[in-house]
């Protein structure tokens, strides 16, 4: 599973909650401890692997993380996840 688009970009939406196709629905969290590709992997396997999770976009540069899923997501399964990988989820961006 790659985190970039078709086009070879990376998600940079700075959106808290946004309604994708009125069914799917993109947050967008602030993530620390993110330095390098491993972790943009390990982050986009480790949330990708939630039940309701559709994609995950890991812009590491900008510490963002964009988690678009099946209905409102849980953000503290999410927080959870994030922290076992060993980093932190420090909350939604505004």
């Amino acid at each position: 599973m790659s985190c970039c688009t078709p086009e070879g970009s990376c998600s940079t939406t700075t959106a808290p909650t946004v309604a994708v196709d009125g069914t799917a629905v993109s947050t967008v969290y602030n993530v620390s401890g993110m330095t390098c590709g491993h972790c943009k992997s390990t982050l986009t396997r480790e949330i990708g692997a939630l039940d309701d999770v559709l994609t995950v976009d890991v812009d590491v540069a900008a510490g963002l993380v964009t988690v678009t899923t099946t209905s409102e997501p849980d953000d503290q399964r999410l927080a959870e996840v994030v922290d076992e990988a060993g980093y932190q989820l420090t909350g939604r961006a505004a």
